[in-house]
């Protein structure tokens, strides 16, 4: 209801705001502007409720979903609507993530979640009010600090520069939600236990080092090629831009790492002041830098305000690395560390030692006992053995649990059978409804054009129908990774292909065929295979194997993630071989030369790393123990 009334109040004052947001101003775009507010607004809450569900796994799969979304959307709709291009583009985008997240939370979740915590007491109106009251605060300037960017951008500058801007501002998003989605699941784990806080903001340090790292390097060194796609206009102008905001993301993972320890701590009013500063600063020196340095003012701005709030947030950050089990500042020695009634419960809970309550475990487990933590979190015993936290173990009568778990799994098993053959369904309707379209209304030429068509006209040239088809194969491919509780690979993995066949499909139907990989070494084994093979020449070689063989590389890019199930989730490692794959597909000329020798560094990595892991386990070292030996947690920060 709130983000409706400020959706109205905004169209009420559009004439305030510029030309840029003008084409609101008719009655059927403005109830879709206010209906995608709300959507959105549903979108970020659903974030909330996930980690706090301890299922912050989703959070990123359904952030990649939508960011990818977006992307392909707005390469058509930019020339499709040059007006509301980037408003559908955005709107639409909403619903691959929030409808199929929103049946995961409501149908499964939620339910699993109410049942198991049932005997538990919720904590006191008056302590969610008080930590609501700082945390919503500061989360009201960080939502005014994300998206008030780019309306200063768009009232200041003519919208061909808002386009430059608004496409950067969108890929270096990207970066800045991986930072904050870490720290939400740091906040999950470490809420229920603090005394692992310290150990969480290492490991959380350790992950985004080896996760953002990387691709922050391969934004800054290849910004141009990343927005050519677009147009040759945005790698002109929106490089700098897209540079400085993937920069900025190195510094924002410190400040909101320190986000996530004060919420652990409960110190809300800390919080909301550091939110506070950031969201002056961001949005004060933007409107400072705007004059001298045009849209790439908004990136100095953010690099500029991120370093010095990081600044700030590193002494907190090792006060909690060095001192986590030393009450926080202004609080007495005797009492707790933590502001929540949960935490203080957690900080104090515990008995026993490890080796006591695995010996408990091993003599007692085939009792098939069902396990309540003190920590509020339902487990399994093997999680409760190794909390360093209070586990009370119930042993209900048997024969009733037994008769219960049985109802429960043919019902799940029900469940499954309907969503299962729902998706088989939509899938092949889906990829039916493409091809007749494709077949029916692309020209199919007879040849190879010369033409130079990007990928954003050959989105733009399809059908209606073929891309409501399109748009309905990635409804199928995310709901076969989030809602079925079955990991089996088979209907992901058709959807994926019935995606990647229509994707390569349609430069065909224009006649517009690979062109030929350069290279001297690759010329002359491709003129050797061709003399082997009969054939008229290396052209067609040339052409058709760096595809070919980009499309096989993904089977052993799933192997070696198969083995990543520490570090992945099974959404989280679908959700990276649909970029990979789609990624692929976008910049496939540009990866030509480099495909063969990926392809062979991803066969000798799926070969030779269970090979290596074989041998871990026969020395001793089972497959996936850390170095404490326990697994558990979100698996985002662990």
């Amino acid at each position: 209801m709130v983000v409706a009334v400020a959706a109205f109040a905004f169209l009420l004052t559009l004439d305030l705001w510029g030309a840029t947001y003008a084409p609101l101003g008719t009655a059927a775009a403005g109830t879709a502007f206010v209906i995608a507010c709300v959507a959105w607004a549903l979108l970020t809450l659903q974030d909330g409720v996930l980690t706090g569900l301890r299922r912050s796994g989703w959070v990123p799969v359904g952030n990649a979903v939508f960011s990818v979304g977006k992307l392909i959307l707005l390469a058509v709709c930019a020339t499709a609507l040059p007006t509301l291009g980037i408003f559908v583009s955005w709107a639409v985008a909403i619903a691959f993530s929030t409808l199929p997240l929103g049946w995961l939370i409501f149908r499964r979740l939620i339910p699993r979640q109410a049942a198991a915590d049932r005997h538990l007491e919720p904590p006191r109106l008056r302590e969610l009010g008080r930590f609501l009251a700082g945390d919503s605060l500061g989360a009201l300037f960080s939502l005014a600090m994300i998206n008030l960017l780019p309306v200063m951008v768009a009232v200041r500058f003519s919208a061909a520069e808002n386009g430059y801007f608004y496409v950067a501002y969108t890929v270096g998003g990207t970066m800045e939600f991986m930072a904050i989605n870490m720290a939400s699941s740091l906040t999950a784990h470490a809420s229920h236990d603090p005394r692992q806080l310290a150990e969480g903001v290492r490991g959380a340090l350790r992950r985004m080092t080896l996760l953002l790292v990387p691709v922050v390097l391969v934004l800054v060194v290849f910004a141009p090629q990343i927005l050519l796609p677009f147009h040759e206009d945005y790698a002109e102008h929106g490089t700098t831009v897209l540079r400085l905001l993937a920069a900025g993301a190195l510094p924002r993972v410190v400040v909101e790492l320190y986000i996530g320890v004060l919420r652990v701590q409960g110190r809300t009013g800390v919080l909301a002041a550091l939110q506070g500063a950031m969201c002056t600063l961001v949005l004060g020196s933007a409107a400072v830098l705007f004059a001298p340095a045009g849209i790439a003012g908004a990136g100095w701005a953010v690099l500029i305000s991120m370093t010095l709030i990081a600044a700030v947030s590193a002494v907190g950050l090792r006060s909690a690395l060095r001192r986590n089990d030393l009450p926080p500042v202004g609080r007495s020695a005797t009492a707790p560390a933590y502001g929540t009634r949960w935490a203080r419960l957690n900080a104090t809970a515990g008995y026993g030692t490890n080796w006591a309550r695995r010996a408990a475990y091993e003599r007692d487990g085939i009792d098939e006992d069902t396990v309540t933590l003190f920590i509020g979190r339902p487990g399994y015993e093997r999680e409760a053995l190794q909390a360093d936290t209070l586990a009370l173990i119930k042993r209900p009568p048997h024969e009733p649990a037994r008769e219960v778990a049985s109802g429960r799994s043919v019902e799940a098993g029900s469940r499954e059978r309907w969503v299962a053959g729902g998706l088989w369904g939509l899938l092949g309707v889906a990829t039916a409804a493409f091809w007749a379209a494709a077949l029916r209304e692309l020209p199919w030429l007879g040849g190879p054009s010369e033409d130079v068509l990007t990928g954003r006209q050959l989105l733009a040239a399809l059908p209606p129908t073929a891309l409501v088809a399109g748009g309905l194969l990635l409804v199928v491919f995310v709901g076969a990774v989030t809602l079925r509780a079955a990991r089996g690979a088979l209907l992901p993995g058709a959807a994926l292909g019935s995606v990647l066949l229509a994707l390569y499909a349609v430069p065909l139907a224009f006649g517009r065929e690979p062109s030929p990989v350069g290279g001297a070494v690759y010329a002359k084994a491709a003129g050797f295979l061709a003399e082997g093979m009969r054939l008229d020449g290396p052209g067609p070689l040339l052409r058709w194997a760096p595809p070919a063989v980009q499309l096989l590389g993904l089977v052993p890019l799933w192997l070696l993630l198969a083995r990543a199930d520490r570090w992945l989730t099974w959404p989280g490692r679908w959700g990276v071989l649909y970029l990979v794959a789609v990624g692929g597909w976008v910049w496939r000329q540009e990866l030509a030369p480099a495909v063969l020798p990926l392809f062979v560094l991803l066969v000798l990595g799926a070969v030779f790393l269970p090979l290596v892991t074989r041998g871990r386990v026969r020395a001793g070292q089972p497959r996936g123990a850390g170095a404490s030996g326990q697994r558990g947690g979100t698996g985002w920060w662990k």
